[in-house]
């Protein structure tokens, strides 16, 4: 549903804005390299925006679930990522970096759904509490108990630090990754993810919970001076 939404959103735009839509020759896009993919969505190739869903939106939907959790708006944050994606790919100087944009929309989205929820909260517009916001589907009880503390230390960050913890630390990503993503520099990154792994950390060790998950819930300090 979300893909049919995307396609059909990009494909009205071409025709709005009198677009050519080309067809990329050579092999079948879905087993091209990113360059070749961002060059079909610019050029508006109608097979793109299904190769580029199929590509991205595991790691979207991972990005999103772990900074916000698994609530039920995923995806509609998802669908509004790949719109963004699409409405701004035309810009992407390089097309060898289509997934570092994605990257790069998708933590945009996270932020300025944090920045919401804090003023939904703030403004007591929103009737849900915490705990009903995490659907977690796991059987084990105490699994489920950790995760919503782990996320309402979360909650405690601001929106950029705790994108930039998600990055790093459970996406996984180089430095110049998430420096490149939150539109900072690389110094000011290694700040912010020190200071921020310092808070959580702290956070877990005083949680009468979490501190027995110990490394499995903050993994290892920030590189110093890399």
């Amino acid at each position: 549903m979300g893909l049919a939404l995307v396609r059909e959103h990009s494909l009205t735009r071409d025709a709005e804005d009198g677009a050519r839509v080309i067809l990329l020759p050579g092999a079948a896009l879905s087993g091209a390299d990113d360059a070749t993919l961002a060059q079909a969505l610019i050029a508006r190739d109608p097979r793109a925006p299904r190769v580029l869903w199929q590509r991205f939106s595991p790691m979207v939907f991972r990005m999103l679930r772990r900074t916000l959790g698994a609530d039920h708006d995923l995806d509609d944050l998802a669908q509004e990522v790949f719109l963004c994606v699409f409405e701004k790919v035309r810009g992407l100087r390089e097309p060898k970096a289509l997934k570092a944009f994605v990257i790069s929309v998708t933590s945009l989205t996270m932020r300025h759904e944090l920045r919401r929820r804090w003023v939904r909260r703030w403004v007591r517009l929103s009737g849900k509490t915490d705990a009903a916001e995490l659907e977690v589907v796991t059987p084990d009880t105490d699994a489920r108990e950790a995760l919503a503390r782990f996320y309402k230390i979360l909650d405690r960050v601001n929106a950029t630090d705790r994108s930039a913890f998600v990055l790093r630390f459970m996406e996984g990503l180089e430095l110049t990754e998430v420096a490149a993503a939150l539109k900072l520099s690389l110094a000011t990154t290694k700040r912010r993810l020190a200071r921020v792994w310092a808070r959580v950390l702290l956070l877990v060790e005083r949680d009468p919970v979490l501190v027995h998950y110990g490394p499995n819930v903050v993994p290892h300090a920030p590189e110093k001076g890399s």
